[in-house]
This record gives C-alpha cells, sequence and structure tokens, in this order.
C-alpha cells in the first residue's frame, strides 16, 4: 500500500517545482545559502500540496479511471490503495503543507491554497472548458515562479519571466492537448469531453502563434531586461531556447509531444537542450 500511495502522489510531476527556483537563479541568489535553502523547502511543500491535488483528482474520477484503459491500472481505481488511506493522505498533506508553508512565508502559504483551490475548481469544471483548460494549466506555472519569489528578497527579477513563463506553459499545454486529441482520434486512448471543443487544425494555429510569441518574449527578455549583463551576453542562450521549441514541436509532429514531465525525462536531445540552456545562464549570470 506504501506502493500504492508513492505513485498516488506522482514523485515524477515534482519536476515543475524546478519553475520555483527560478526567482532564486535569475536573482542571482542560487549561492545565498539562506536563500537557496528557503526556496528548496518551498519546492518541498508545494509538491506536496500538488501530490494531494493529483490523490484528490484520482479520488474524484474513480469511475472514469475504472473504465479507461490505461488509468483503470492507477492506485486508487485498481483496489491498491483503500479511499480513506488515500482521503487520509490527501487531507493530511494539505494541512501540513500549508502550515509550514505558512512559517516558511505567510504570501507563499497563500500561493499554495490558490493554486489548491485552482486545481480543485480546475478538476470539478474548468477543465471541461476548452481554451479556459489551458490557460489555467498555463497559470500553475506562472504560480510556481510566483511562490519562488515570495520565498526570497527579490531585487533583480524581471516581470518579462512571467510573460515567457505564461507563454512556455501555454505552448507545452496545447502540445500535450494535440498529442491526447492525435491518440483519441485513433482510438488508443480514452475520451476526454474537453478534447470535443478542439481540432488539430485549431490546435496547430494556437501552437504556432505560441511558439512564435515565446521566442520573441525571450528574445526581447535577453536584451531589454535592465537585471541582465550589459554586453547582452544574454542573448547567446536564445539558440538553445529555439532548439527546445523546435524539438518539442517535432516531437507533437510525430505523435510523441504527450505528458511534458515525460518528455523532459526521456527525449535526449531535449535534455541537452535544457542542459546547455541552464550551464550558459550560470555561466552568464555567476562566472562572468
Amino acid at each position: 500500500m506504501i506502493i500504492a500511495l508513492i505513485k498516488s502522489m506522482r514523485p515524477k510531476q515534482w519536476a515543475k517545482s524546478v519553475f520555483i527556483f527560478t526567482a532564486l537563479i535569475f536573482d542571482r541568489k542560487l549561492l545565498n545559502q539562506s536563500a537557496f535553502l528557503h526556496t528548496l523547502a518551498g519546492a518541498v511543500l508545494f509538491s506536496l500540496v500538488a501530490s494531494a491535488v493529483y490523490i484528490l483528482n484520482d479520488i474524484a474520477d474513480l469511475k472514469a479511471d475504472q473504465n479507461h484503459p490505461k488509468k483503470k491500472q492507477r492506485p486508487i481505481a485498481s483496489g491498491k490503495l483503500p479511499l480513506p488511506a488515500a482521503w487520509t493522505t490527501a487531507l493530511g498533506l494539505i494541512l501540513i503543507s500549508l502550515y509550514l508553508a505558512y512559517l516558511l512565508s505567510p504570501e507563499f502559504c497563500l500561493i499554495c491554497a490558490i493554486y489548491l483551490s485552482l486545481n480543485l475548481l480546475y478538476s470539478s469544471w474548468l477543465k471541461h472548458i476548452p481554451l479556459v483548460d489551458v490557460l489555467i494549466l498555463a497559470s500553475f506555472y506562472v504560480l510556481r515562479v510566483e511562490a519562488g519569489v515570495n520565498l526570497i528578497e527579490v531585487k533583480r527579477f524581471s516581470p518579462w519571466l512571467y510573460v515567457v513563463t505564461s507563454l512556455f506553459a501555454l505552448f507545452i499545454g496545447l502540445g500535450k492537448r494535440r498529442a491526447e486529441l492525435v491518440l483519441q482520434i485513433n482510438n488508443s486512448g480514452g475520451s476526454r469531453p474537453v478534447l470535443d471543443g478542439y481540432s488539430i487544425g485549431l490546435l496547430d494555429q494556437l501552437i504556432n502563434i505560441v511558439s512564435g510569441t515565446t521566442i520573441m518574449a525571450y528574445s526581447l527578455y535577453t536584451f531589454s531586461a535592465p537585471n541582465l549583463p550589459e554586453n547582452y551576453s544574454m542573448m547567446l542562450t536564445i539558440p538553445f531556447v529555439l532548439y527546445g521549441i523546435f524539438r518539442y514541436l517535432f516531437l507533437i509532429q510525430i505523435g510523441e509531444g504527450g505528458a511534458p514531465e515525460d518528455i523532459a525525462l526521456t527525449d535526449r536531445p531535449l535534455q541537452a537542450s535544457i542542459l546547455l540552456w541552464s550551464m550558459s545562464i550560470l555561466l552568464i549570470f555567476y562566472l562572468y
């Protein structure tokens, strides 16, 4: 049952908490021990809140998951994790995480509460509304960035990063919807009501718009944000962003653009792009 509980918490999804470190890195406080520990603690607590949400979602979707060809293997749907244990764990994670989050920062706790509430609204209602569903998914990434901002004293964090994060998250969300729609059309995936409001053509148009504006917004950030090196060396990171976006577009077109966390953990070329981008950021910010 412990293994089933851990699976229900979806530890792979904790990779999304890396966005909480945005403020720490881009405000050049990665080497500040106090700021790093605060951000690390915040990332752990945010991940636990997210895990509680996943468990509650699985409880709410119990009947639907039991009739799904793949989701019926989930711990709660398969009966490996009893409902009482699932409820107790989810509520316990919420109470403990929010309490500890408040001790870290009342503002951070508020963002965690907003994230939790918005997730519950999404699961019960908003995920069934086309376009609104991907906008809400994108907001979850932005909330992670905002959570990181409220964990440390920020002096050089650029608002451009909120724009870039929003657009990038929309790009990922639309790509995921396209992959799900292709699976549904090919009868190799379960039916999701919200997908009836989409078409491949519409999603391709939206992906083209968002991918282009993401590249433009990031490019503008690299030479217009006030806290960057005056020699515009941040512009050297643009090629890595370009390749990462192009690679994800390629994966979408060949039918592999599914869950972004799975792609980030399995696709070697994309991992190389992320690694080189991260290294270039660290070199520019901390060794220049």
